[in-house]
């Protein structure tokens, strides 16, 4: 009953705001599946970057945006939105699974936050179409991301001005050391659920927790995600924020460098706080911090600067696939 009230309440508050009605990307396009609310701010970097990958279906769910979110989406080409305004904290996984599933059934989706800018081994070269190519070739469904937080030198609140572009050039650096390890399918991840659904792959696979946040802010956040899947036969797309089920996991990993600290934090953490929308805590123990501590920095001595992928493959944060390696090598056939 409670399933289908959920149901009745979503289908209700759907509307399409723009662009096909239905799936319109090509059988070997990457779909680009975000939730938005107010992102404006990150529009222009966010297309420039995911074009620059390939992709050029892009799939907006808006949460109810009162700034000029829709108007600059619908200045580009190869976007669709949908919208409602039901609560963020009920309805994240079914406006990703509805929005997966009307525009990116049996297509690579590729889900991204309006902070994250997608990364992997080879991007430059092979793009999206190289790594699902292996990915397809292969036999995998999905690939799992680290997320790797960036932050600037300075004192974060010194930076909240910035525009975004401006803010993705300051914030060069990371610091990756501090991470908890997890078996991928540990009930410790709190979606274990959902994971152990998933193959995954011969080398096993873990996910982490921690990072700078937790070093600084006392976070639990989990840095590991899915978001690059295949919504073929048997996959249930974004079950989770963090995962889909019914996939087989590749062994390689991507990088995802997340910009959260950009634009105005603190006031997006005591919003998320009055509306509720957060049910982790994360956004209080944040707030708090920054609130505390006005001239607070990420930055210490651990900090890397412009980390790349490699480097982050021989630390260990990230995994490699010599097989992946050579697929890149011999010109992503």
């Amino acid at each position: 009953m409670q399933a289908a009230l959920h149901s009745a309440r979503f289908r209700a508050s759907l509307r399409h705001l723009h662009g096909p009605a239905r799936r319109f990307a090509a059988a070997e396009d990457v779909v680009l599946i975000a939730l938005v609310r107010d992102g404006e701010y990150y529009l222009d970097v966010f297309f420039e970057h995911y074009r620059r990958l390939g992709v050029s279906s892009f799939v907006f769910f808006d949460n109810g945006s009162s700034d000029g979110t829709v108007e600059r989406i619908r200045q580009e080409p190869g976007t669709a939105v949908l919208r409602s305004s039901l609560p963020w904290l009920q309805f994240e996984n079914t406006f990703r699974a509805y929005a997966a599933n009307r525009y990116g059934r049996d297509r690579w989706c590729l889900f991204a936050d309006m902070d994250e800018l997608f990364d992997f081994e080879g991007s430059a070269a092979a793009g999206l179409k190289g790594l699902t190519g292996y990915l397809a070739q292969a036999g995998y469904t999905a690939l799992q991301a680290q997320m790797l937080e960036m932050f600037p030198k300075g004192p974060l609140a010194a930076a909240g001005g910035l525009a975004y572009a401006a803010a993705v050039d300051s914030f060069r650096f990371s610091d990756a050391g501090p991470v908890r390890a997890v078996d991928y399918a540990s009930e410790e991840t709190g979606f274990s659920y959902w994971l152990r659904q998933n193959c995954q792959p011969p080398d096993g696979a873990r996910m982490l927790f921690g990072g700078v946040r937790g070093k600084v802010f006392g976070e639990n956040c989990c840095l590991s995600k899915h978001p690059l899947v295949f919504n073929g036969p048997g996959v249930q797309a974004a079950v989770h924020p963090h995962a889909s089920a019914g996939v087989r996991v590749a062994d390689a990993e991507g990088l995802i460098r997340h910009y959260k600290f950009a634009g105005g934090s603190l006031a997006r953490d005591l919003q998320i706080q009055a509306e509720t929308v957060s049910e982790h805590g994360e956004d209080r123990l944040r707030s708090a911090a920054l609130q505390a501590q006005p001239e607070l920095s990420l930055w210490s001595e651990d900090a890397v600067e412009n980390a790349t992928i490699e480097a982050l493959q021989r630390s260990g944060f990230l995994r490699r696939a010599p097989a992946f390696s050579a697929y890149l090598a011999g010109g992503s056939r």
